[in-house]
C-alpha cells in the first residue's frame, strides 16, 4: 500500500467483498457536507464501493446505481441524506446544475458522485477523489488511488487509512 504523501493513497482490493468493507470504513466517517467523487470504467467496481460507503455511513435503504435515474437520495435514522449522483448521462456541469446540483451541495448533505470527470467546472475545490481501475490477474482484483484536497479531506483520508491498515 504506497502513501504517495499525506494527500494520496494507493492500494489493491482483492474482491467485491473487501471492496465493500473498504467503502464501509469511508462510509462510517463521512460528515454532513462531505463530497466524495469517484472516477473509473464501467465495472470498475465504483457502485460495489458505493454500497459500502452507504452501509458504513447508516443508510436505512440498500444503494443502488443511479445511472437511470441519476440522483438517489439515502436517508438515515437521524433524517440526514446521503445523496448519490451519478454523472454519466451528463455532457457538462450545466446539466448537473439544472438538475439542482447546487442545492443538493448546499443542503449540509452527503454528496457522492460517480463519473465527476463530466461536470468537472462545478465541483467544490476541497473533495475526496477515488479512481478505481482493473488489475491484471485477476477478475475480481481492483486498485484504488485517493487524493484529498482540502485539509477536511487530508484528515478523512487520514482516518480511513489508519482505519482500514492501521498505523
Amino acid at each position: 500500500m504506497p502513501i504517495l504523501d499525506e494527500r494520496s493513497l494507493d492500494f489493491v482490493s482483492h474482491s467485491p467483498e473487501q471492496t465493500l468493507r473498504l467503502g464501509a470504513r469511508l462510509g462510517e466517517r463521512l460528515i454532513s457536507g462531505d463530497v466524495v467523487c469517484l472516477s473509473g470504467e464501467l465495472g470498475a467496481g465504483k457502485t460495489t464501493f458505493i454500497t459500502g460507503m452507504g452501509r458504513g455511513w447508516g443508510a436505512l435503504d440498500p444503494v443502488t446505481s443511479p445511472t437511470f435515474v441519476l440522483v438517489n437520495e439515502y436517508r438515515r435514522a437521524d433524517s440526514l441524506r446521503l445523496w448519490h449522483l451519478d454523472c454519466y448521462r451528463l455532457n457538462s456541469g450545466a446539466d448537473a446544475l439544472a438538475l439542482g446540483f447546487d442545492d443538493l451541495l448546499e443542503g449540509g448533505s452527503v454528496m457522492v458522485i460517480e463519473w465527476p470527470e463530466r461536470i468537472l467546472e462545478v465541483l467544490p475545490p476541497e473533495r475526496l477523489h477515488l479512481t478505481l481501475r482493473w488489475v491484471p490477474g485477476g477478475d475480481t482484483k481492483r486498485g484504488f488511488r485517493i487524493e484529498a484536497h482540502g485539509a477536511r479531506y487530508e484528515d478523512l483520508l487520514h482516518d480511513f487509512r489508519r482505519a482500514a491498515f492501521g498505523g
